[in-house]
């Protein structure tokens, strides 16, 4: 029998990006809109297909609909400062075809989105990784020592970043990009919650600027099926990116829907209004439970360690942890937000105990006697040592 051909050294040892697709009505871990879009755009859709002309190929700039993203910006963005494909994960995988690549490197600052560099592996580039602070926060001294040390062509940054939910700071992308250009790369900073950041990167854009911005159609445009997205950023990075996408990468029903959801911007804007009014409501309920809310998020989570006693706590649902060994007491918990009314779905074996909590929430853990001997230690000491002891109980029920 003939050897089977081997796989590249590099991608036999990979495992791959697998976010489970679970069969539940609403999947949490990939953070999907809870919600389809309106119905007239689905008409819009359905109207734009039945006018294709499927013996032909699509547009293979996307012309129209990159003009159409471009005005849906303004600000002195032109229809050659975008660059489309199949999703935000297909844009940036360009982009590392085009600006990285065997001897080359792309910086990413963990905990952060795992695709960064999964598809820096990918198309041969090497993954440099760099640590946030203590609060998850972006460490701006680890950046200028990670990029001056190894000098990435690439440095990425995700803000509201993805998994903790935390927009970088204001000021953060100016200093980094202005690190990722000393050191003769660029800048990209993926925007995918974009809508729900009090400021964007886009501010920073230029002509001669080596920022690319990333954004997706899939979260808050409620289109996770239709796999577009877009990047914005100077025309000479835009035209190197079309050399390596595939020719006619956007079939021409991608482009009709992207096309039609920009006609309905109010309707998207109402809805990120909601989730964020139903996420203040959602961290006022969590901050009067004995879950510590470990930071607010300007995206549609909230984020605590599990000290909560039931996977449903004020509203909040609770995924799996996502991101393990960084929060100070163990793995944090991912609350993801939705309509108030939304009703349970299986998506974890706690959906028992939620039933149960759901129904009658847990009493109060009573504190302990006082010891002998002790009765001079203050109350609130007391108390604290009582929560202290009470939490890996706690945590043990949420894992079960």
């Amino acid at each position: 029998m003939t050897p089977r051909i081997e796989a590249r050294a590099d991608i036999a040892l990979m495992s791959g990006y697998h976010s489970p697709q679970l069969d539940v009505r609403v999947r949490l871990n990939t953070n999907e809109s809870p919600v389809p879009p309106p119905e007239e755009f689905t008409e819009a859709v359905a109207a734009a297909v039945r006018r294709i002309d499927w013996n032909c190929y699509p547009d293979r700039s996307a012309g129209e609909l990159r003009a159409k993203i471009a005005g849906l910006h303004g600000g002195g963005v032109e229809p050659g400062n975008v660059f489309a494909a199949n999703g935000s994960n297909e844009v940036i995988q360009c982009l590392l075809l085009a600006f990285g690549g065997p001897g080359r490197a792309a910086a990413a600052f963990e905990p952060t989105y795992a695709l960064h560099s999964h598809l820096a592996r990918v198309t041969g580039t090497a993954a440099v990784g760099g640590r946030r602070a203590a609060d998850l926060s972006l460490d701006l001294d680890e950046a200028a020592a990670v990029i001056g040390r190894r000098r990435p062509e690439v440095t990425f940054l995700c803000s509201p970043n993805n998994p903790t939910g935390m927009a970088d700071a204001p000021g953060a992308a100016a200093a980094v990009l202005e690190m990722a250009a000393a050191a003769g790369g660029l800048l990209c900073v993926d925007e995918a919650y974009g809508q729900f950041s009090p400021h964007t990167a886009l501010d920073l854009a230029g002509p001669d600027v080596p920022l690319a911005v990333t954004r997706t159609y899939s979260k808050t445009w409620a289109m996770a099926g239709a796999r577009l997205g877009y990047l914005i950023g100077p025309e000479w990075m835009v035209a190197e990116l079309d050399k390596v996408a595939l020719p006619y990468h956007l079939d021409a029903m991608t482009q009709a829907a992207g096309i039609a959801a920009l006609d309905h911007v109010g309707e998207m804007n109402r809805r990120v209004a909601d989730l964020v009014a139903e996420r203040s409501r959602l961290s006022a309920g969590l901050e009067r439970l004995p879950a510590k809310v470990w930071h607010p998020t300007p995206t549609s989570c909230c984020s605590a360690p599990p000290r909560c006693r039931g996977p449903r706590c004020g509203g909040a649902w609770w995924t799996a942890p996502c991101w393990s060994g960084t929060a100070p007491r163990g793995p944090g918990w991912r609350a993801v937000c939705g309509s108030p009314s939304a009703p349970p779905t299986k998506t974890t074996p706690s959906w028992k105990r939620w039933r149960r909590y759901s129904r009658e929430p847990p009493p109060p853990t009573p504190a302990p006697p006082v010891p002998p001997g002790r009765g001079d230690t203050p109350m609130s000491a007391r108390t604290e040592s009582a929560r202290t002891e009470s939490e890996p109980r706690r945590a043990e029920e949420i894992r079960q």
